[in-house]
């Protein structure tokens, strides 16, 4: 099946493709700022597949590419909220050397420097000082929740603009009282994870520094609070955020009807590979139809497993990603580069245990510990730096030694010279694409996932092929992640596919 998927990604290249609206979404999905100057560029690549039944480019307005690139960053957000439970707003942390942190250090200087200056008068002039209170009080205002009631008096009472400038105006204004009020509030509103920063706080006792280390924790608590918010809204968003996305595309469609091309290319290639005899044989027969006469087509469903399983072996460097999967593209590449190691990892696996003992083969805690063993050496498989024939050389030594080792203790005989140099040069050979062992491990792979797509609303789950064992639980999590990116894809998508495959499955 491997070999399948392999093949069919090899496309004749036509013209280069327009520079038509529909390259906005890619790049979009990026950051607005960037989107909207590729937009204007078009893509670097000419490697784009011509589509005969595309729609003319059509002229777009500065404020129509501020619109598409606003929506499909709200969208893209949204999206990520949603998938990644992981998602978090970091605090924003400038380059040491960059232009903006150097222009950021100095006003932020000048300023704090001011105020020094205003407070080292006689008398003092607190218009700076007032300002900020003035500041952190909304700020702290803005961390209430509708209840907080006895709070929000109590800031609203103790940091009263007015009153604070009278008491300035008269002389009478403690600041320091002011610090410790606002200490203590932070420190109630604050998360735990912050308790130690608003401690440090009461331990600055100058004016100054104190405001500046003040402002540092709040803009702290503003990030806390959002992720927070992200947190609360992920279960509500959930249920809102197909209809949402599908009513974004298909706003960002109707103004570039261009946007499916790629889509509808995709899920051709998928069904002309199903519905190719040699292409049906190799897959297993699960989602086809069953409809009369000798060669029936694949139903929708199946053609859409089948291209979903393609963007497994997609080659990113010369095919542009479809669209409806492009804010998943990064996504896809890491099923990818998971699949690639845990294919050489499984088939050192069952080469080693096909030429070990029947008795420590069958030891699950051999099995795991040699299994650590290569994933570690495998580690850093998916950077260029990495020299897989070098990693697996590496890999065989370790393995004879291991399983040498394993063999004494049970009281078996040792792997013999002849032995170890055929183990060693077996796992050599899997630094190929092409060796039958990896390209077995492969093909069963991904039979495991197109299965585990099919039943995924299934009990029981479906088992890990033969020889595969070994790796289950490492091919069962990214089949899990997998499945639910899939089926959330589908939920989005999938008037647009069966509208397509509508077309498509209809030909003669």
């Amino acid at each position: 099946m491997s070999e399948n998927l392999d093949k069919s990604n090899i496309n004749e290249e036509g013209k280069s493709k327009s520079n038509d609206s529909e390259q906005g979404l890619e790049d979009a999905v990026e950051s607005s700022d960037e989107a909207l100057q590729k937009i204007k560029s078009g893509s670097p690549s000419t490697q784009r597949v011509q589509r005969p039944h595309s729609s003319p480019p059509r002229f777009v307005t500065v404020e129509e590419l501020l619109e598409t690139a606003k929506g499909v960053t709200n969208m893209t957000i949204a999206h990520e909220i949603v998938i990644n439970g992981d998602f978090r707003i970091k605090p924003v942390e400038l380059p040491e050397d960059s232009l903006e942190k150097k222009v950021k250090d100095i006003v932020h200087k000048a300023f704090w420097d001011c105020l020094s200056v205003q407070l080292c008068e006689d008398p003092p002039t607190y218009d700076r000082a007032i300002k900020l209170v003035g500041e952190i009080k909304e700020t702290l205002l803005s961390f209430l929740l509708p209840g907080h009631t006895r709070l929000r008096n109590q800031i609203t009472e103790v940091l009263d603009l007015d009153l604070i400038k009278q008491e300035a105006e008269n002389g009478a204004l403690d600041i320091s009282k002011l610090a410790e009020f606002i200490i203590g509030m932070m420190g109630t509103l604050c998360a735990p994870v912050r308790d130690e920063e608003v401690k440090k706080l009461k331990d600055i006792k100058e004016i100054v520094p104190l405001f500046r280390a003040i402002f540092s924790v709040l803009d702290l608590m503003k990030v806390d609070m959002a992720n927070f918010a992200v947190s609360s809204i992920r279960p509500h968003l959930m249920q809102q955020s197909v209809e949402y996305e599908r009513k974004q595309f298909q706003e960002f469609l109707e103004k570039h009807p261009n946007s499916l091309d790629f889509v509808t290319q995709w899920l051709e290639e998928a069904a002309d590979d199903l519905m190719n005899q040699k292409y049906r044989n190799a897959l297993p027969a699960v989602g086809e139809a069953s409809g009369s006469g000798d060669s029936p087509g694949p139903d929708p469903v199946a053609v859409q497993n089948y291209a979903y399983l393609k963007l497994l072996k997609w080659d990113h460097l010369h095919r542009p990603f479809p669209e409806t999967v492009l804010m998943d593209h990064s996504r896809f590449q890491e099923f990818q580069l998971q699949l690639e190691q845990l294919t050489v990892l499984g088939a050192v696996l069952l080469v080693t245990f096909s030429m070990a003992a029947p008795g420590i083969s069958s030891r699950a805690d051999f099995a795991e510990k040699l299994k650590m063993i290569v994933k570690i050496l495998l580690t850093d498989m998916h950077l260029p730096s990495f020299h897989l024939e070098d990693a697996l050389t590496t890999v065989g030594e370790k393995v004879c030694l291991e399983v040498s080792s394993c063999l004494s203790l049970c009281g078996f005989s040792p792997l013999t010279t002849d032995k170890e140099a055929v183990l060693k040069g077996q796992i050599q050979a899997m630094a190929s694409p092409d060796n039958p062992i990896r390209r077995i491990v492969d093909s069963r792979i991904l039979t495991f996932l197109e299965t585990y797509l099919v039943s995924s609303h299934q009990k029981p789950l479906p088992t890990a092929p033969g020889g595969l064992g070994p790796v289950q639980t490492e091919l069962e999590e990214v089949a899990i992640n997998f499945v639910r990116l899939v089926n959330y894809n589908k939920m989005v998508f999938s008037p647009y596919y069966d509208a397509i495959l509508s077309k498509i499955l209809v030909r003669p």
